[in-house]
This record gives C-alpha cells, structure tokens and sequence, in this order.
C-alpha cells in the first residue's frame, strides 16, 4: 500500500510540472530544457518508486520473518509441553506398574506365610504302598477378632514326633465341636518332650491299618494271603472320640516300632 500511493503522490508532482514548464522555482525553463527535465523527472520518479518499493518489501519480508518466527515458537513450546506430558503419562504408568506389582508379591507373601503357618509337612501313604512326605494344609480352628472387628486366625499348625507309650490325655473340645483337646501331660512324658501342650488341638495323626496281602499264586491255591500292616495319616475332624483313641493307640502294632506322628494346632499368645 505504501508503494501505490508514493508512486501516485509522484504522479501528480509530474503532472503540475508539465502543465506548467515554465515555471520551475520562477525560472524560465526552454522546450529543450524542458524535455531533458521531463527525462530527469521521470528517471527519478522510477528510482523514487524503486527504492519504496524495496523499502516496502523489505518492510514486509521482516515481518513475514517475524510472524514465522513467533509461530516457530508457539510450535516448539506445544512440542515441549506434548513432551512433558508424554513423559508425566509414562512416570505414572511405571508408577502404577510397580505398585501394582508391589501388591502383588505382598499378596502372594501374604498367602505363602498363611500356608506355611496352618500346613506342615508329613509323611503319606501312596497307592503303591510307598511314603513320602508332603506339605498338607489344615482350615485353622481358632478364631479371633482384629481391632477392626474382622476375623483372624490365631494359631499355628505343627507336627511332632513322639515314641510310645505316648503319656498323653486327649478329650472332646467343649468350644470346638469334632475337635479333640490335649487335656493332661504325664510329666517327663514321650509327648511332653517332643512339645506337645495342654491345650492343642489333635488335627492328625498317624494310624496303622492290617490288611490281607494275597499274592497271585495264593489266589488260584485258593490260600487266604498273609497280614500287612500299612501307616496312614487319619484325620480327626469330625470323627467321634472312640474312633480317634483307637487310631491313636493303633501306632503300638506298627512292626517297625516308628514314632507316632500327631499334628497340632496351637493357639498362639496374644501380644497384649
């Protein structure tokens, strides 16, 4: 805009002075003089519209620069911000997979603790008539309340091994229904010593069982076979008293003379 209206204010100065050629600064101007002053003029008003017009573009490229500038810098701090934000979501999902982690493997120490605290390991009868032994659990029979009033088991599961005559007096546990209740030690006992308390719950324990073992022979003979004597582990849940006392006592007619296993439940002190 600049250029057009220099170039028309130009225009019109070259207009008055030809209309009026002999007035020139109240000199007498010649058609000869006039002509070259009309070429001057002319060359003069190009280079005056020349050099606006370079003036003008160059105004204008600076702030074609300057626009592209700021909007360069509005671009590169929306990058940044778009890189701050990206790196805050990535923190945040490392944060989360690490908590989330973290509550995992408490759980799963959580459970593995709880396991090892009501399971013990003892010895089993296989189908083939092997032994071995394995970590079995038992559902804790003790009970108590948290400060918050939920419930929390407070006991522990544990399994000794004791030689006979065991010195041991065993009862029906009046709070527990089916549990059976260590009620008496004999003093310097085979039970006492191997750590049994007054007070645990008999779980399980080990009972031997006579079976007829009949080789293929004797059965087309016709024979009877012969006696054997197979140790089980018998549990004690819910079985009557009578049942219990005899699978303890069953232990005396084991032919290889092997210490009783009992399995315990003991109710653990509370720290207050």
């Amino acid at each position: 805009m600049c250029t057009f209206h220099v170039a028309r204010l130009i225009m019109l100065v070259s207009h008055l002075v030809l209309l009026h050629p002999r007035r020139t600064a109240g000199l007498f101007v010649s058609p000869k003089n006039q002509l070259q002053f009309q070429l001057q003029h002319k060359t003069h008003h190009r280079r005056n519209i020349r050099s606006l017009s370079q003036k003008c573009g160059s105004s204008s490229s600076s702030n074609n620069d300057s626009t592209s500038e700021s909007t360069a810098n509005t671009l590169r701090e929306k990058a940044d911000q778009l890189r701050r934000e990206i790196t805050q979501f990535e923190d945040g999902k490392r944060d989360k997979e690490r908590s989330d982690q973290l509550a995992r493997d408490n759980l799963f120490e959580k459970k593995r603790d709880e396991r090892l605290q009501y399971s013990t390991i003892i010895p089993i009868l296989k189908g083939d008539g092997s032994t071995e032994m394995e970590r079995v659990d038992f559902k804790p029979r003790f009970k108590a309340s948290t400060s918050d009033g939920m419930p929390s088991s407070s006991s522990v599961i544990l399994a000794v091994q004791a030689a006979l005559p065991l010195g041991i007096i065993l009862g029906e546990d009046e709070t527990f229904p089916g549990a059976i209740r260590v009620d008496e030690l004999v003093e310097n006992g085979n039970a006492a010593a191997s750590g049994v308390m007054v007070g645990d719950l008999l779980r399980a324990c080990t009972a031997c069982q006579v079976t007829m073992e009949m080789p293929t022979w004797q059965i087309m003979a016709g024979g009877i076979g012969r006696p054997k004597t197979n140790r089980m582990m018998f549990s004690t849940d819910g079985r009557p008293f009578e049942e219990v006392m005899e699978a303890v006592g069953s232990n005396r007619i084991d032919p290889e003379k092997r210490p009783a296993w009992l399995v315990l439940e003991r109710k653990e002190e509370s720290d207050e």
